[in-house]
């Protein structure tokens, strides 16, 4: 399923100056990364293998009522070795989600480290971040609460905006609020862009 592109979405008609949302998501291995990419894409939990390199969908998001946003959604490996890559698919995006293993407390250390390294990057500064606090479906995940405090998401640079979820890519809970959330965070960020300009 990996490395390929899927059909153009239709452009919102609300959204004229932009097509898609483009988002990146990244992670340690094994945090999920991809099997939330296809529970977002086809509704269902697929089981997915190590990614080698990255797969691209886009994903339509309801908003509520008639509205809904259209993501394009790079999912890129989280080996080790992979991760100086990051930066490469990072660059410019609008928005930028770190998924962790929330059952996986003893990584947790280890993804903070990345989290911070990523998010200060200069290409990366203020570009909101959503965390998601992935399997919550199994026993003993961390809440969200405790997913912020471990991975000291509010020592991010003051000017970027954050919001940490919980969430499971086995049964979808938590996915549709966080990634409202995230579109909340890039409008506010695009309209702040656009209010710097005309004062200048």
């Amino acid at each position: 399923m990996g490395n390929h592109l899927t059909e153009m979405a239709p452009t919102p008609s609300f959204l004229p100056h932009f097509q898609a949302l483009h988002v990146v998501v990244i992670g340690l291995d094994s945090a999920g990364k991809t099997s939330l990419l296809y529970r977002l894409k086809f509704k269902e939990f697929v089981q997915s293998v190590p990614t080698k390199g990255f797969n691209m969908e886009k994903i339509r998001v309801a908003l509520g009522g008639s509205r809904s946003i259209t993501f394009q959604v790079w999912d890129v490996g989280g080996q080790e070795k992979l991760r100086p890559l990051w930066r490469s698919y990072t660059r410019r995006t609008d928005g930028l989600v770190f998924v962790v293993d929330a059952a996986e407390a003893e990584r947790l250390e280890e993804a903070k480290v990345e989290l911070h390294r990523i998010s200060r990057a200069s290409d990366n500064q203020g570009v909101p971040v959503l965390v998601l606090a992935n399997k919550q479906d199994q026993p003993g995940a961390l809440s969200s609460a405790e997913v912020e405090k471990r991975l000291a998401v509010r020592e991010l640079a003051a000017a970027t905006l954050t919001h940490v979820q919980a969430c499971s890519a086995v049964d979808g809970v938590g996915l549709q609020p966080g990634l409202e959330r995230l579109y909340e965070m890039i409008l506010k960020r695009k309209k702040a862009a656009r209010g710097s300009k005309k004062r200048r």
